[in-house]
């Protein structure tokens, strides 16, 4: 073994040790994460605003400027690197990702989101101060959608580019009189700008493609579209000439492309003439065999150009390859906090890096409560706090230490793809295409509930009663079905809020779109939902649920999942994913809080008899049942108390209709909520009440596994015979503790809640829309204020 240089072995156990992994995990146990991951950072932790997610170095090497674009207002942080410390946090009104010096150090450039604008601020001894705004459009011209994103500079400094996102076009500006200079049209969603080696063109990652654009400065023709991985967000150039083996064209630079909905790096050598040939992809995976989800999303490269850090925002790694010679050599892996975002060299040798959402989660018992106001809140959102890792220049020996504590922090592993371990008389099949007594699966999501609001009250639980704001008699069905079912009280949402955690439910990833996105639109600066389905670079990598369900050959109906209401009252809905629309029932209604829970069951109930009567019952059933979302205290609306109530009948009624069917010996229904944002709880802000309700789950059982939703898509998965979508689902832990091989044949019996579902919020301003996520704390306070307040 000694004969080994420990660089080597370093890169060998990144590469090999989580298949051989058995009896070498070491006692220390890293934070957990919702889906069962972990997280150990590296170097020193400085804290930071929600969602830091880009980072610049100032020439001199003296100051680090880390942009946050998330929940909270938006700002930039001055880091002074030789004290490590957080000097100055000035507010910007918006920032998403652009963030850029001047060449001479002396002028800053961000990238203002929604303002659709590029501030300016003038940087001296380490101080930020405001200077010029420079819009990107004309206020008259502007769209609701407008977004601007990265930011470049010229050289020599005369020139500034700025992307708006959602036009695909990226502003020529000059930095002298702030006039605009020209529009480049690029390919969907123009991520990362990067000026070509040469001054005269500009690279543009296309998010929402698998290509990267290079494009012609002097007129703004495009000149090459490089096919690169699909979903390409940064960009990095190493100059420098090589000659190639064999027939091979000698290149004079190379591109890295970090392609997140892939687990690689793409990389091109560029010839004189300005061609590009695929040359090799980089791995950034944990192991050869892994599905999806590494997510690699920024990178940089050593001052000396011979190492290139890859952010692995999915595995909260970084990876270290040596791209010195003609082929990147794996060095080994640095271990992060959670969703890494961004990463700088220091001239020093020091690593920094950013993580967007910083130490992991925490609990809330001053989380939101939609029944009352005037009471401060801790909202999930806003205490997501992000961070700055300083890691001090590694040796062999420190990078062979972070690969060990990588694997620690990564549950999956290759022998997973094959058997998820579940015992071999369990209903839940340990290997996809194992058969399954459960034939029907019905999966149903609701809204923003935790676990302590509802079931806290339950004593077999680990719940606290006084966070209880929907007890059991508002909730008689909820706590019937955990009683007389299985309890599971140790159960999380993936997702922190409606727009990630719907894409958790359903894909086992929310992508780096909707996690960079959501922050904004939740804090009122971007103003379009379309984390749904809508948006072409917020689609998965790895398709949905149903999309999987649907290749395999197996029967799907949908009620309001992935479906908008119509424009017109007495419109059909409209259905975002075009191969789930033929299977989505056209009468049920999706998220519509003046469309009682009741009204839909109404109609699911109507046509599961109907498929029931045919023999046509399908494999896959969607449901969406969003009425505990609620409308909070807003005037006239039904009260909070009446909405959950009707919307506990609701799910009971439909789960008492399925259990007297012919169908339900060989049935199985899941309930979930998307996130846990509207509630408080003791022990964690994702916890949530969760329920399997079937003939082969276990009567008054509680199970305190650490479930989350990728372990409901996964039992799922394996019980319909699927294959994972992501490592993550791959990676979870199935409920099969929560089955038994014996089915109990007992049908439920639904419960009507002892409240009036008419009551309502009184009128006047005594009340405020249920919206809970858009109470934005002040700069500083670590909650919102309550709905109503």
């Amino acid at each position: 073994m000694n004969s080994i240089p420990r660089l080597a072995r370093a890169a060998l156990l990144v590469a090999l040790a989580l298949t051989l992994l058995q009896g070498t995990r070491s006692s220390a146990q890293p934070s957990l994460l919702p889906n069962g991951w972990g997280i150990d950072p590296a170097g020193k932790q400085i804290s930071l605003s929600t969602l830091p997610m880009s980072m610049a170095v100032s020439p001199d090497g003296a100051y680090l400027l880390v942009l946050n674009g998330g929940f909270l207002p938006p700002s930039v942080s001055v880091i002074d690197l030789g004290a490590e410390k957080e000097i100055q946090r000035l507010p910007v009104d918006d920032g998403w990702l652009g963030l850029a010096f001047h060449p001479r150090g002396d002028k800053v450039y961000v990238g203002g989101g929604s303002r659709v604008s590029v501030f300016e601020f003038t940087f001296h001894e380490g101080r930020l101060a405001p200077a010029r705004t420079f819009p990107l459009l004309a206020p008259g011209k502007r769209k609701v959608s407008d977004h601007a994103g990265d930011v470049a500079v010229s050289p020599d400094g005369r020139f500034l580019y700025a992307a708006n996102l959602f036009a695909d076009t990226v502003t020529v500006m000059n930095t002298q009189t702030g006039f605009i200079m020209g529009t480049i049209r690029t390919g969907r969603r123009p991520y990362r700008l990067l000026l070509g080696l040469d001054g005269k063109t500009l690279l543009v990652s296309h998010w929402a493609e698998a290509s990267v654009g290079l494009y012609r400065l002097a007129d703004g023709q495009r000149i090459e579209r490089i096919a690169a991985g699909a979903h390409p967000t940064d960009m990095l150039l190493r100059p420098g000439g090589m000659e190639l083996p064999n027939e091979e064209l000698p290149f004079t630079a190379r591109l890295f492309v970090a392609s997140a909905h892939t687990n690689s790096v793409f990389v091109f050598g560029i010839s004189g003439d300005n061609r590009f040939r695929l040359l090799e992809r980089i791995s950034v995976s944990p192991t050869p065999n892994a599905p999806v989800g590494s997510m690699p999303t920024a990178m940089a490269l050593s001052a000396d150009k011979r190492y290139l850090y890859t952010v692995a925002s999915g595995n909260n790694t970084i990876v270290v390859a040596d791209v010195s010679e003609a082929r990147a050599r794996l060095m080994g892996v640095i271990p992060t906090g959670w969703f890494p975002t961004a990463v700088a060299a220091l001239g020093d040798g020091r690593i920094a890096y950013l993580n967007g959402k910083g130490a992991g989660p925490v609990p809330n018992p001053g989380g939101p409560d939609p029944t009352r106001r005037g009471v401060g809140g801790d909202y999930i959102a806003a205490l997501e706090t992000g961070s700055l890792g300083i890691v001090p220049p590694p040796d062999e020996d420190d990078y062979f230490r972070y690969a060990q504590r990588a694997v620690r922090t990564i549950p999956y592993n290759d022998a997973l793809l094959a058997d998820a371990g579940t015992d071999r008389d369990s209903p839940i099949p340990a290997r996809p295409g194992q058969p399954s007594p459960i034939q029907h699966v019905i999966y149903i999501v609701k809204e923003n509930r935790s676990y302590d609001q509802v079931l806290g009250d339950i004593e077999e639980g680990n719940g606290d009663p006084d966070l209880v704001v929907f007890g059991r008699h508002i909730t008689p069905n909820h706590h019937k079905l955990a009683e007389e079912f299985v309890l599971l009280d140790n159960f999380r949402t993936d997702g922190t809020v409606s727009a990630d955690g719907q894409n958790w439910s359903f894909a086992a990833l929310a992508n780096d779109y909707v996690q960079k996105l959501w922050p904004s639109y939740y804090g009122q600066r971007k103003r379009v939902y379309d984390f749904e389905g809508e948006e072409p670079a917020s689609i998965p990598p790895a398709g949905y649920l149903w999309s999987n369900a649907l290749a395999r050959g197996l029967s799907v109906r949908a009620y309001g999942v992935w479906a908008k209401t119509g424009a017109r009252p007495g419109d059909r809905p409209r259905v975002t994913d075009p191969r789930l629309a033929p299977h989505t029932n056209p009468v049920y209604q999706p998220f519509d809080l003046n469309v009682t829970d009741g009204e839909r069951v109404e109609e699911f109930l109507r046509e599961y008899a109907e498929l029931e009567s045919k023999g046509e019952l399908p494999r896959l059933t969607l449901i969406r049942l969003p009425g505990d979302h609620t409308a909070g205290r807003e005037p006239g609306k039904p009260t909070a108390a009446a909405m959950m109530a009707e919307h506990d009948f609701a799910l009971g009624r439909l789960v008492e209709a399925v259990s007297h069917s012919s169908a339900w010996p060989r049935t199985a229904i899941f309930v979930v909520e998307d996130d846990a944002q509207d509630g408080a709880d003791h022990l964690d802000a994702h916890r949530a009440p969760a329920f399997v309700v079937s003939p082969y789950v276990r009567r008054r059982f509680r199970d305190s596994t650490r479930y989350s939703s990728v372990s409901v898509l996964r039992t799922i998965e394996l019980i319909l015979g699927l294959r994972p979508m992501t490592q993550f689902d791959a990676a979870a832990r199935p409920l099969s503790r929560a089955f038994q091989t014996k089915p109990d044949l007992r049908p439920y019996t639904a419960v009507k809640p002892a409240i009036d579902f008419g009551e309502r919020n009184p009128p006047g301003p005594g009340g405020r829309a249920r919206r809970v996520e858009l109470r934005i704390p002040a700069p500083g306070s670590s909650g919102v204020p309550a709905p109503g307040a």
